[in-house]
């Protein structure tokens, strides 16, 4: 049975991504942060299917800051593959802690490629490093002939996170040159899904649409809503991280569906799922978005109400406007196929978060906090 280590396993991309290796037979190892509260929701269930059980599953406490912990464990679990997802991934956040994320995102990298290379196990351990769409920054001229981001596009990132991404990047690229190390890059655009942060802005609105159609919230706080995203789902993008250390030799690969979309649509789709179509007027910081009609007997929201505003606090310093890739790479030598396309996505989003403010509505409505 193959062996596989997971930094970052409590987050969206490692919980799919223990749920798919699980299912093709591996033992998996996952690296979360000790803290005083546990943040295992994602992956409590993984313990429930596997009932007693546990000798495919196991996790340690770990920090991507610390040198001899990561070492230790990579001695311990004497893995075949390592998929390094753990970061400090939100991307407004780095400009308030650059230090930390270059230490994590940055650093970190380095720590477990050091780690596998001190402990003599360049040839039997396959690295991961999650890569991101950050490093380009959005600028046009970066771009491929087909108007699209791919595997040859200059980098410009345009944030401490990316900043810090592009070393994680340039040092596994290295280590793989230097030490002979099945060590790749996936440059993935963003993914979402039904487990993302609630900080980050797909989540933020799919729990507003939720909420404002149920009565709970009145109105939505967004930032650009200009910015424009290639967003797909993270079941199909941790399909793409397994096939990438199947591969015969070590290669770097963009993962996007290779289409972009306005946040402002992204709104619209959103509020779309429940009946519920949004007009938007004004422009800059003074766009708002109404209900202009609601179809649903489900959702008895007020024609005309304001539900969209822009507060400039969630503009970042440094904007990125348009991020779009091109997977004709990954998809031809990976044999990757996309399972969700944004409306299936989007769907599934609003549909699981609709269930969850109604289960905190009856919560509340039997006198239990939610």
């Amino acid at each position: 049975m193959k062996v596989a280590l997971i930094t970052g396993i409590t987050g969206q991309d490692g919980s799919y991504l223990a749920e798919l290796l699980l299912e093709k037979g591996y033992i998996v190892h996952g690296v979360k942060r000790r803290a005083s509260s546990f943040n295992t929701q994602r992956i409590d269930h993984i313990y429930q299917d596997l009932h007693e059980d546990h000798v495919n599953f196991k996790l340690h406490y770990g920090d991507l800051t610390d040198s001899t912990n990561i070492i230790r464990i990579i001695q311990e679990v004497q893995p075949d593959e390592i998929y390094n997802l753990g970061a400090m991934s939100h991307v407004k956040v780095s400009f308030d802690s650059p230090e930390y994320v270059a230490n994590v995102d940055g650093i970190g990298t380095l720590r477990i490629l050091e780690a596998v290379r001190i402990l003599g196990l360049e040839k039997k351990t396959r690295i991961y490093q999650a890569s991101t769409s950050e490093l380009y920054g959005g600028l046009a001229e970066n771009k491929n002939e087909k108007g699209l981001y791919d595997e040859h596009s200059p980098f410009y990132p345009r944030s401490p996170y990316g900043v810090a991404k592009i070393y994680g990047f340039w040092i596994t690229k290295n280590y793989r040159e230097a030490y002979g190390m099945f060590a790749t890059n996936g440059i993935l655009f963003n993914h979402e899904s039904p487990r993302r942060g609630e900080t980050f802005v797909t989540r933020k609105i799919t729990m507003a649409t939720a909420a404002i159609a149920l009565g709970q919230q009145d109105c939505l706080y967004l930032g650009n809503l200009d910015a424009q995203r290639d967003w797909g789902h993270a079941k199909d993008y941790v399909e793409a991280m397994w096939r990438i250390l199947q591969q015969d030799k070590p290669e770097d690969y963009v993962i996007a569906m290779g289409e972009t979309t306005y946040v402002r649509d992204f709104v619209r789709m959103a509020f779309g799922e429940l009946g519920i179509e949004i007009e938007f007027r004004g422009k800059g910081v003074d766009e708002k978005g109404y209900v202009k009609s609601c179809n649903n007997l489900e959702f008895q929201i007020e024609i005309g109400k304001q539900v969209i505003a822009v507060d400039p606090q969630y503009f970042r310093p440094t904007e990125v406007d348009l991020l779009i890739g091109d997977p004709t790479k990954s998809k031809r030598q990976l044999g990757w196929t996309p399972q969700y396309d944004l409306a299936g996505l989007v769907s599934e989003m609003v549909s699981s978060d609709v269930e969850r403010v109604k289960r905190e509505i009856m919560l509340q409505q039997n006198g239990f906090r939610a």
